[in-house]
């Protein structure tokens, strides 16, 4: 069937066709009824006609005007340019419009009033920029845990966004009576810089030295022109308008407070610039506290490990020594094994040990065990019985035998021989058991035994000696190394006859070459992979001895 056929079947429209209501009556109550201001125009551009809503929006207008010299500046430009469009405020309302040309000739201009769509549209834009600003400053606060960075970040981050200047006022991190310092950013400057603020200043701002002292709450905000700020704020700055004193909390009370000026041309803080304010100091006084807690912990860290370095081996008569050392993955360099040498009236008396666990935990029974071996040589000397005192100075520490904490240990002393040579007395306290390497290359084990020290009350522990021939080395070494998990898998542990055998090749070198080759295996072995603790001490009978 053709398109004209079933065209001719459709019932027709019994209101296609006819003309629109002619009632002038009816025609008016339409247009007061619609939402939108309606006017018309001849083509001489005179307004011929306004809707209600256009009475209520343009009251300036009425039939007869001359719409493009009116009294509605932004129509009436529009009108004179031949625009279309119309976009303006008017008696507090934003208006938005089109014009539209006649059939019968003039025009009829269209009108909206988009006050509260704009005003939806602006907060919800102001409150992208607000969640942006959150999130930058959360960033950049999170980025850094060193205290001074903090602040500078703290500074700069509030600059143009919420203020034309800032300042920091903050104390040490361990008030002594230290005035506070005055760290400032204005927009312009190339960064921070600290000002001469001290305590006067502090307590001439009005509620700044409320701020410092954490009783700033309910009401720490302030707007005001305290004329003290000058000295502080930059020479062109120009005299300050309003300014805003916040306090920035953290959870043992504020670390400063935090001034925010804008200059006298730019509007005042509002309520919601109040909101994002208390937002914003409460992550800046966070990150600042952080920033402060994690640099005393790193001072402590650097502390204990001072304490804990290997100590400069002294000169011992018949022998020459070296040591090893590797902290497990721990960039502080502190850690469980440990090696030490004490000079003796004979020769001296050598200790390498390894105390269970890793990290700070295993670091502060490594200073006890030291420690206790520094005290207890002056009593005594001969391996063995040394080493019974020191497991009865650790298993009567409470605090150590309810943590189970423990070690292993190789204890001897040298003594240089007549004949040449140097004899090596040692105990053992569940240690590896050292190595020897012969002058021909061979390496034995010098088997010592005992049981781990720290751990049981009634532990027994061994004793044994070896003689070491002028260029002949004792390896006392830590189970990192042996343990250390490498190769192909990266599950293989190195092992000891793999470290026997690297040993027999170093025959007759000196020991630091020997310790230093030895861990460069290690190193290769483990590929970059972690690793326990490892420590070494190479003691090698001097020539001519």
């Amino acid at each position: 069937m053709s398109a004209g056929a079933r065209a001719a079947r459709t019932p027709a429209d019994p209101r296609a066709g006819q003309p629109a209501p002619t009632d002038p009556q009816l025609a008016r109550e339409l247009l007061d009824g619609l939402a939108e201001a309606v006017l018309t125009t001849d083509h001489a551009g005179r307004v011929t006609l306004t809707n209600a809503m256009a009475a209520r929006l343009l009251p300036e207008l009425s039939p007869g005007t001359d719409l493009a010299g009116s009294a509605v500046p932004a129509l009436a430009r529009a009108v004179a340019q031949g625009a279309r469009t119309f976009d303006a405020e008017h008696h507090g309302r934003r208006l938005r419009g089109t014009c539209r040309p006649l059939a019968a000739g003039g025009y009829a201009w269209y009108l909206r009033d988009v006050t509260d769509d704009q005003a939806r549209a602006d907060a919800l834009l102001a409150e992208r920029h607000r969640t942006a600003f959150l999130a930058r400053a959360g960033s950049r606060l999170g980025l850094s845990l060193h205290r001074e960075q903090t602040l500078r970040a703290a500074v700069t981050l509030p600059v143009p966004y919420l203020a034309d200047a800032a300042l920091v006022v903050h104390r040490p991190p361990h008030p002594g009576g230290d005035p506070p310092s005055w760290l400032r950013y204005a927009d312009g400057e190339p960064g921070p810089v600290e000002v001469p603020g001290g305590a006067e200043l502090a307590g001439a701002v009005p509620r700044l030295g409320e701020a410092l002292g954490g009783g700033a709450t309910g009401g720490p905000w302030l707007d005001t022109d305290p004329a003290a700020l000058a000295t502080v704020l930059p020479t062109a700055f120009g005299r300050p308008g309003a300014v805003l004193v916040a306090p920035m909390p953290s959870a043992g009370g504020p670390v400063g407070a935090l001034l925010l000026v804008r200059r006298a041309d730019r509007a005042g803080f509002d309520q919601r610039d109040i909101g994002l304010v208390r937002e914003f100091t409460a992550r800046a006084g966070s990150a600042i506290a952080a920033a402060e807690l994690y640099g005393e912990q790193a001072h402590l860290a650097r502390v204990l490990q001072h304490s804990l370095l290997p100590p400069r081996l002294p000169r011992v008569p018949g022998a020459t020594l070296a040591g090893g050392y590797r902290a497990a993955g721990d960039t502080l360099r502190i850690g469980g094994d440990f090696y030490e040498v004490f000079p003796t009236a004979t020769g001296a008396l050598f200790a390498l040990g390894d105390v269970c666990g890793k990290g700070v935990g295993a670091a502060v029974l490594t200073g006890r065990v030291r420690q206790s071996l520094q005290t207890l040589r002056l009593v005594e000397q001969r391996p063995r019985e040394l080493v019974e005192l020191l497991n009865r100075a650790l298993f009567d520490s409470p605090d150590t035998a309810r943590r189970g904490q423990f070690t292993t240990l190789l204890l001897g002393t040298t003594e240089p021989q007549p004949g040449g040579g140097v004899l090596v007395r040692v105990a053992g306290g569940g240690h590896p058991s050292p190595l020897v390497v012969r002058a021909d290359g061979s390496v034995v084990e010098v088997r010592v035994g005992g049981m781990p020290i720290g751990a049981f009350a009634w532990a027994t522990f061994a004793q044994t000696e070896v003689r070491l021939a002028p260029g002949e080395l004792l390896l006392a070494y830590t189970d990192g190394v042996t343990e250390a998990r490498g190769g192909t898998a990266a599950v293989e542990m190195f092992g000891e006859r793999r470290l026997r055998r690297a040993l027999g090749t170093l025959s007759g070198l000196p020991p630091t070459t020997v310790v230093d080759r030895l861990l460069r295996l290690v190193d290769e072995w483990l590929g970059g992979e972690s690793h326990d603790d490892i420590a070494m001490l190479a003691i090698c009978a001097a020539d001519g001895a």
